[in-house]
């Protein structure tokens, strides 16, 4: 198997070429630490752009969506589609406002999505996405009957036109930037858990961990 994705006409990067990233390994990383993509699509010469849930099992996207929504309802017999995520990881902040940026890890995967209907590849795939958010959950919680499986759309996307983007490291500044007062340098962004919030119902002796979620990103 390659180790990397072959970049085409739609994935190579032509703008700052040496951000581009094609290695599996960096790819499936970032996948595998963010949690929501965003899906683009055409219907009727409108695009539309969705926010969603999604897990990657091997070389497999799957996304969530309900049955009854624009998304699954446009798809049919396939849809082409761009599904991207980012994850921010700080403020670049520079002397000049022309030369402000952020420093991202971002994935975009270009195909044609499919309805997963095969019975054991959808329960694998929800089992998937709810494990992606919170490790372990799928076999604590109840698991979907028939009905509510049927009233939920799983979308399969294979990874095979797919690249990613990263930039890393402090602001660069115009050389006759540097004597400008002002500071210069980078803010991390870290995105954490906070303190669980029971609901009203939760039963006495119950609590959730958030010590857990630091295996959503480990390989």
């Amino acid at each position: 198997m390659s180790e990397a994705y072959t970049p085409t006409s739609r994935t190579q990067l032509r703008r700052r070429p040496a951000r581009g990233v094609y290695d599996k390994a960096r790819v499936h990383a970032i996948l595998d630490e963010a949690f929501i993509c965003h899906v683009g699509f055409v219907v009727d010469g409108q695009p539309y752009v969705m926010p969603t849930a999604y897990a990657r099992i091997e070389d497999q996207v799957y996304v969530h969506g309900a049955a009854a929504g624009r998304f699954a309802a446009a798809l049919g017999s396939g849809l082409d589609i761009c599904l991207t995520v980012t994850l921010v990881d700080g403020l670049v902040l520079a002397r000049s406002a022309f030369h402000h940026s952020i420093n991202y890890r971002s994935v975009v995967a270009l195909g044609r999505a499919r309805v997963v209907t095969d019975p054991d590849e959808k329960r694998r795939a929800m089992a998937s996405l709810t494990n992606h958010v919170v490790p372990d959950r799928w076999d604590e919680v109840r698991q979907p009957d028939e009905k509510e499986l049927g009233t939920t759309t799983v979308l399969a996307l294979a990874l095979e036109e797919v690249s990613a983007k990263v930039r890393v490291g402090p602001p660069i500044d115009d050389e006759e930037d540097y004597a400008w007062p002002v500071w210069a340098g980078v803010v991390p962004i870290q995105m954490s858990a906070g303190a669980p919030v029971p609901d009203a119902r939760v039963q006495p002796n119950l609590v959730f961990r958030t010590d857990r979620l630091q295996k959503r990103s480990a390989p």
